[in-house]
């Protein structure tokens, strides 16, 4: 479900270097040349170049980027570079520390990772920013948004299929009888969302379905400009179909006034190795125009190159 393409025959880790090292010398910077090979190496790969770098020229290859290119094109790369529990602690940071309602990163994280990822992603947390990523929602976020938030990505949820169906049919009830009153950040609610399994969670949801005949997310919809039902929906989309859920937030990201690039960039160097043709696929069925084709319309340059790689353009 990736979407971006590795050659069939990858180049040693010393040639990928060696490259590099050009790129960033001489008479300009050859974006072009960082990114048909960034853009095309998998995870491991990448960090098998980034440590070769290191050893090799005695200087992180995340620095030399920073140093050779700048702006969004930049965020792209590094974001891109960085091993995927990194950089989901990265962007778990930047929006504890800058917090704002309407922020989705931490929902992502928590949500549309499995437990053993969201839990490296917090290793990766202490390592790099030397606190816990609990410590810093707790610190920065305020109010029901922190009494949400802080549990969701303390969690450690169970990972497997079983499902109790009783539990499912009941907490489905308490759900509804908790969402009808408008005690939207209630305990029960909270508890609910932040501990069960998924597989738990969606036997839950479709429990809700057949017993008021309805999604849960509709009855979420009472006030469509509340950023807290906004967020209790954002999870829940999460666990029941991601990849409609992160074709929703590219659709916003390039159908805005402007291009709302920190959401689309994340969307893709998160999702390409994981489900972005599930993605694109979502997009092109909701919007009838290929993802490839919108994001070309809405950015440019170097920043256009490095996404629509990651795409998986020809």
């Amino acid at each position: 479900m990736a979407t971006f393409t590795v050659p069939a025959a990858v180049p040693p880790v010393a040639e990928d270097c060696e490259q590099l090292r050009k790129a960033f010398k001489g008479w300009g910077t050859n974006e072009k040349l960082i990114i048909s090979i960034l853009a095309h190496r998998d995870a491991a790969q990448r960090r098998a170049i980034r440590r070769a770098y290191a050893e090799a020229y005695g200087e992180e290859l995340l620095r030399a980027l920073n140093d050779e290119i700048h702006g969004k094109f930049e965020r792209a790369v590094i974001l891109w570079t960085l091993d995927p529990a990194e950089r989901d602690a990265v962007l778990a940071n930047e929006e504890a520390c800058k917090w704002h309602p309407g922020g989705r990163a931490l929902v992502e994280i928590a949500c549309a990772h499995t437990p053993a990822q969201l839990f490296a992603t917090k290793q990766a947390y202490h390592e790099r920013f030397k606190r816990s990523l609990e410590e810093d929602v707790a610190a920065h976020v305020t109010g029901d948004f922190r009494k949400l938030l802080v549990p969701l990505v303390t969690a450690y949820r169970y990972d497997g299929p079983e499902v109790n169906t009783s539990l499912a049919h009941s907490e489905a009830k308490l759900l509804h009888e908790k969402i009808h009153d408008k005690a939207y950040s209630d305990d029960e609610i909270i508890r609910i969302l932040t501990t069960r399994s998924k597989a738990q969670l969606l036997a839950t949801f479709n429990s809700y379905n057949d017993q008021f005949n309805h999604p849960i997310n509709k009855d979420l919809k009472a006030d469509p400009k509340d950023e807290f039902l906004a967020t209790l929906r954002a999870i829940i989309r999460c666990f029941t179909c991601p990849d409609r859920y992160f074709e929703k937030v590219i659709r916003l990201a390039l159908g805005g006034m402007g291009t709302d690039e920190n959401s689309l960039t994340r969307v893709i160097t998160t999702r390409a190795e994981v489900d972005l043709k599930l993605i694109k696929e979502a997009y092109q069925k909701r919007n009838s125009v290929p993802l490839e084709r919108a994001v070309a319309k809405d950015t440019t340059r170097d920043y256009e190159d490095i996404l629509l790689a990651l795409l998986g353009a020809e």
